[in-house]
């Protein structure tokens, strides 16, 4: 007595059904293949057929006439972005650019420097309330 996996009928649909498992997934592997290749071509600087490059250009900014503006010493306006003072130094410098959230602040100190003093004296004094204190 023959069992269902011992039938042709069942070996051929088993292999049918393997080689199309087979085919999608070395079709997906090409596929994959191709897009490393292109995202390695882009990176390296290569023109890549059907690549759009979109590109928002933020520009630098002036820490030092900002700090200068705010009347801080660059320790304390490295205290304020939450950097270390080398790090901070560098910038005005020149030898690095603030990038992220320290660029975001910067400029939130340029165009609004009175709020974000706000934002920090309130800071400051939350901290030295005695625990249980509310207003």
């Amino acid at each position: 007595m023959q069992t269902v996996a011992e039938t042709p009928l069942f070996i051929k649909q088993a292999a049918e059904l393997f080689n199309e498992g087979m085919s999608e997934m070395t079709k997906l592997g090409a596929d994959l293949v191709q897009a490393m290749s292109e995202a390695l071509a882009h990176a390296q600087g290569k023109d890549v057929r059907g690549i759009k490059v979109h590109s928002v250009e933020v520009g630098g900014v002036d820490a030092k006439a900002i700090r200068m503006r705010l009347d801080l010493t660059q320790d304390e306006m490295a205290t304020v972005l939450g950097t270390s003072p080398s790090g901070y130094k560098k910038w005005e410098q020149g030898k690095r650019q603030p990038s992220g959230a320290a660029r975001t602040l910067l400029r939130i100190m340029e165009k609004e420097p009175e709020a974000v003093l706000r934002a920090l004296l309130s800071e400051r004094e939350t901290a030295k309330e005695p625990a249980g204190a509310s207003h």
